[in-house]
């Protein structure tokens, strides 16, 4: 598999160059010159394979043997996915994928670790560092932060918004220390989002400091996120269900991307519902054909506080930008936090299920289509641990007692180690500079 960008088709690259350069030189995105597909058969034999064959299966057909052999491969599997993907069904059309069981509790640990371990072993005979500069509305910095924790040759720098991540995220992001910096900017993720992309943009920075991101931008972040939904096919596949339709929590959008991936690589899912917060960009443009970026607001869903989300371009480029084959494919709703307060409530209630804002906000999603698709089987994916939320779902549910796990109890013990900045790029850059 060759790749390119979403902005010129004129240079091509392998998986080792795009995982190692996370952004093309031209600013677009990195993306497959052409989306590979799988036999119809492959779908009705899918059920007697397991998860890491699948992967194995998916991951082979981005990434030429040249650049990493199948023995290699399927190790980088193993150590990357080491986690539990439970199918929770809370109705007869409704399941709840459980992405969290990783070490850091979010969906996130998928794209962080295979890309660490991807990476850890395309540098490993090389005499050279790696700096990622990357973005976070909270949970991807998490995952980053520890899938690359004391990894040899690379220097991760992480930028979150101020006042807009949990205390637990920012444990998770300014606790670990070591090669991992944390920058809480003052503003919003879009204004961290838009300080890495300066910093790629400079090209003598970018190629001195061998710079890569590891948000969803990286295209080696997606192939997990593609890899899941053939697993959580399989799951519902066993349990006796078809017509199966997908809703996905939307931020930065690489959740969605991942499944539109899987979509056209022949997984046969009827549709792809992106749920939104009060962030409602992408559901404003399927109604309007008209995209308009928006300054983010604050939610508390806030991993999805994205007013201009990235992965839109690689979205636009697989569709080719045509609005009406984007909203034959995928739906979108967006639900305000009085209504994610209400899902959280009721489902603990009425279910003894406790969910965190952002699957909440999926759940939503749930309501609001089954009202026109009742011969649909639903499969939400649950993005995050609920103790990561625990202030606000404290609030909505008054002494409720969360349940921790080993790596939650690991985190909170962890001191915060951070520097503080405002929106300035060349601060930023210095302070790369002076401590990679």
């Amino acid at each position: 598999m060759n790749y390119t960008s979403t902005r010129s088709n004129k240079v091509t690259y392998n998986f080792s160059d795009i995982i190692q350069q996370g952004i093309p030189d031209d600013g677009g995105l990195f993306v497959p010159e052409e989306i590979p597909v799988f036999e119809p058969s492959y779908f009705t034999e899918i059920r007697d394979k397991d998860f890491h064959t699948i992967s194995f299966d998916v991951a082979r057909k981005f990434i030429y043997e040249d650049t990493i052999p199948d023995d290699a491969l399927r190790s980088i599997i193993r150590e990357a996915f080491t986690f539990d993907l439970p199918l929770i069904e809370l109705y007869k059309d409704l399941a709840v994928f459980e992405l969290f069981h990783g070490p850091t509790s979010a969906f996130k640990d998928f794209g962080a670790r295979f890309m660490a371990q991807c990476l850890k072993y395309i540098l490993k005979d090389k005499n050279k560092k790696v700096t990622i500069v990357t973005a976070t509305s909270g949970d991807t910095g998490g995952a980053v932060a520890s899938a690359f924790h004391k990894v040899a040759g690379v220097d991760v720098f992480i930028l979150y918004p101020k006042d807009r991540i949990s205390l637990f995220q920012e444990k998770q992001i300014a606790g670990p220390g070591d090669n991992i910096k944390a920058i809480e900017i003052d503003g919003s993720f879009d204004d961290c989002q838009e300080l890495v992309k300066m910093c790629f943009n400079d090209k003598s920075f970018k190629e001195n400091n061998n710079l890569t991101s590891s948000n969803s931008v990286n295209f080696s972040r997606l192939i997990p996120q593609i890899i899941y939904y053939f697993e959580a096919y399989k799951l519902a596949l066993k349990n006796g269900h078809s017509n199966i339709s997908f809703i996905v929590p939307s931020g930065n959008f690489g959740n969605l991307t991942g499944g539109i991936y899987a979509k056209k690589m022949g997984l046969p899912l009827l549709k792809l519902i992106a749920a939104t917060n009060a962030n409602d960009v992408f559901p404003n443009y399927l109604k309007s054909g008209i995209y308009e970026p928006n300054k983010s607001k604050k939610t508390i869903s806030n991993a999805m506080d994205v007013g201009n989300p990235s992965n839109i371009e690689r979205i636009f480029y697989i569709y080719r930008s045509t609005w009406n084959k984007i909203t034959k494919d995928i739906g979108s709703n967006s639900v305000n936090d009085i209504a994610t307060k209400s899902v959280v409530e009721n489902i603990y209630k009425k279910e003894k299920y406790l969910v965190d804002p952002h699957t909440a906000v999926g759940i939503s999603n749930y309501y609001l289509e089954t009202m026109f698709h009742s011969d649909t089987y639903y499969i939400t994916l649950a993005t995050a641990h609920p103790y990561k939320f625990a202030s606000v779902i404290e609030q909505i549910i008054p002494n409720i007692l969360i349940p921790q796990n080993e790596a939650i109890e690991f985190y909170e013990g962890m001191e915060i180690k951070k520097v503080k900045m405002k929106k300035n790029l060349e601060e930023v850059k210095a302070y790369i500079l002076a401590n990679k």
